[in-house]
């Protein structure tokens, strides 16, 4: 099969090959899906570069994401799942080869039935973007009733997070963002209430929005960097999903104002999601897009010779939406 795959740990172009490897057979209780679009995350760049982990493997086909169809299967699967339409999640946690290739073999429950009125570039996207924003929103309880604020709005977490939101009732629901093309993105996924940072009192506008009341839950994108607005509209009793910093890596926490509003602060990993929030996310999602209800991230399209390209533009952060390999 055709695949990229890295060897060693660096910068894209010094790094990712494009080759000819062995295809995979699924073992018992896998199936092997052949890949049509494989989902390029952050987290997929910083494990190349060696800066968050380095699994150790002597070779690895990066990300997580992808999907396409069943064409094989091991004991103990049904024959009925081959020809299946799939997406897939954590292909490249704990193991060495991900979604960056023409086949993947991975335990079955990984390979999760693409929705009706879902495309597979759509499914390519429900990895770790969708999976993570559920995670930021449900781990602590249902969100009908209650003010919500989903910082970067217009991020392929975020803008599934704003409609997973809106979807569970939430009363108020807030996104932030930082230019006018990212607000009309928040705005397309249904968020009331959309306010630009970079030029905006984010707290006044917040606390205009809910009455004065605050903010019950946060979908934290920026744990830090934010927590000085965090700190000026959290009730007590707020909780929040936080799965990045990247404002301020490690930062410093005011811990009595937390501990005198009994704040609740979750990490959030979606890679270690546990079943008894993911297999509700899988029937939610599912059932959302059956019945049209969910918009998925503009997709930057890019062939696999260009997986290079594709982990730089994922790197600069400037494409709204997700990046992705036709594979």
């Amino acid at each position: 099969m055709k695949a990229a795959f890295y060897t060693k740990y660096g910068a894209a172009r010094d790094v990712l090959t494009i080759g000819e490897l062995p295809d995979p057979q699924p073992g018992a209780g896998a199936v092997r899906v052949r890949v049509r679009f494989s989902g390029i995350n952050p987290s997929d760049c910083n494990r190349r570069l060696g800066i968050r982990d380095r699994p150790g493997y002597p070779l690895i086909i990066p990300h997580s994401d992808g999907a396409g169809e069943i064409d094989a299967v091991g004991e103990g699967v049904s024959r009925s799942r081959i020809g299946e339409k799939v997406w897939i999640w954590n292909a490249q946690r704990g193991r060495p080869f991900g979604t960056a290739a023409e086949y993947v073999a991975l335990p079955s429950r990984q390979a999760v039935r693409l929705p009706d009125g879902a495309t597979l570039e759509d499914g390519a996207c429900f990895g770790v973007p969708a999976m993570t924003a559920y995670y930021s929103l449900f781990d602590d309880g249902a969100l009908e009733g209650k003010d919500v604020l989903v910082t970067g709005g217009a991020g392929a977490v975020g803008f599934y997070a704003v409609q997973f939101a809106r979807l569970a009732g939430a009363r108020t629901l807030v996104a932030t963002v930082s230019s006018d093309e990212k607000a009309r993105m928040a705005e397309k996924a249904g968020a009331p209430v959309v306010v630009n940072y970079k030029i905006e009192d984010v707290a006044r506008r917040i606390m205009e929005a809910t009455d004065g009341r605050g903010i019950d839950h946060i979908s934290e994108v920026d744990f830090g960097g934010n927590l000085k607005t965090t700190l000026a509209v959290m009730k007590v009793g707020c909780a929040i999903g936080a799965y990045a910093s990247k404002g301020a890596p490690e930062p410093a926490l005011p811990f009595y104002p937390l501990l005198f509003s009994n704040v609740v602060v979750r990490f959030i990993q979606c890679y270690a999601m546990p079943d008894d929030v993911r297999l509700p996310a899988h029937r939610d999602l599912t059932r959302w897009c059956e019945d049209g209800k969910l918009e998925h991230p503009p997709a930057r399209i890019l062939p696999l010779a260009n997986v290079a390209e594709a982990h730089e533009l994922v790197e600069e952060g400037k494409v709204i939406g997700k990046v992705m390999l036709r594979v």
